[in-house]
């Protein structure tokens, strides 16, 4: 098992898990239309579980003391220990759980499900237990289902991969096999955003305007096979293209705000193929496609310039397979 994974020592057990970007199809998804993710490795969530006497406790950047008095921010994380703990047969208590991480919460890059993914494999090193996918993706969706009320689980089910992946509920996962490499940047608007908020508020203009909002719904499903296409044969230039399209349907969801927009239409004037919000909106973050490595972090810097709050430049590299059909 990598060190992506789990590493343990006696008394003490380590689990990691990067985040994920979304990189079209978001709200879409929600509703049984695809969408395209991202492992984000740039950033990403370290858990270390320690044994020390007495009541589970939590260390981290936002709260430190016994799990039973957590805010209500981390209460999804606190049902997901127990219920780890429970699914492994382990007692909640005698438990120090540290967790570290570098993904900004409420920016739509899955840090609720990083940290309940980075958790939970330390809980199995812990006991010594290996696991499979399916048992980390269950666990996880204790903490998911409490952060997003309804998520389409795609948050948890990227974070556990290292390949980006086309999903849809209920469907086998497929991946996606590059057929070039492309140049993303995802910045930070510095705002906080509210998936649960954006998911209901999406569910409610569905209710309202059913026949209008499900053809929005559907055109970003469309847009979503086009980008696979793009990604697969089509290449850089029709994939901005179609970013830019999912961004208008975005928009017309009201999902987009005008934090957002500032920043998309910067990348745009400074020669992004491409560019739209990621994740749930309203506050969060960015991304849009560069033209190549040197534009790429050109870019990042301008948009750091611009007012970004945080800024990542990253690769997503030709699929071997692809170099050996050419």
């Amino acid at each position: 098992m990598s060190a992506e994974k789990v590493t343990t020592t006696e008394k003490t057990a380590i689990g990691v898990a990067h985040s994920k970007v979304i990189l079209i199809g978001e709200h879409a998804v929600v509703h049984g239309q695809p969408a395209i993710a991202l492992p984000f490795p740039l950033i990403g969530v370290e858990t270390v579980v320690e044994y020390v006497p007495g009541s589970v406790k939590l260390d981290s950047a936002f709260y430190h003391g016994p799990m039973d008095s957590v805010p209500h921010s981390l209460k999804g994380i606190a049902k997901c220990i127990r219920g780890t703990l429970d699914y492994l047969g382990l007692p909640c208590r005698d438990l120090l759980i540290r967790i570290s991480s570098s993904i900004p919460p409420g920016k739509g890059l899955g840090s609720s499900a990083s940290v309940a993914i980075s958790i939970i494999r330390s809980l199995f090193a812990y006991a010594n237990r290996s696991y499979n996918e399916k048992e980390i993706l269950n666990l996880a969706n204790i903490a998911e289902r409490f952060a997003h009320g309804s998520p389409s689980g795609i948050d948890t089910l990227t974070i556990t991969l290292d390949s980006p992946i086309w999903f849809e509920k209920e469907s086998p996962i497929q991946y996606i096999h590059l057929k070039e490499d492309f140049h993303f940047i995802v910045a930070d608007s510095g705002r906080v955003g509210d998936t649960r908020s954006s998911v209901e508020s999406v569910a409610r203009l569905l209710k309202a305007a059913p026949k209008k909002i499900q053809r929005k719904l559907e055109r970003i499903g469309e847009l979503t096979y086009q980008a696979k296409h793009a990604l697969e044969k089509a290449g850089k230039y029709i994939l901005g293209q179609l970013l830019d399209e999912a961004q208008k349907e975005l928009e017309a969801l009201g999902v987009s705000d005008a934090g957002l927009n500032r920043l998309i239409y910067f990348a745009k004037q400074e020669g992004a193929l491409g560019a739209k919000l990621t994740g749930g909106g309203n506050g969060g973050c960015i991304i849009a496609l560069a033209q190549n490595e040197m534009h790429s972090r050109q870019l990042a810097e301008k948009l750091r310039k611009y007012g970004a709050h945080a800024v990542w430049p990253f690769v997503l590299k030709k699929s071997p397979s692809s170099s050996m059909e050419e």
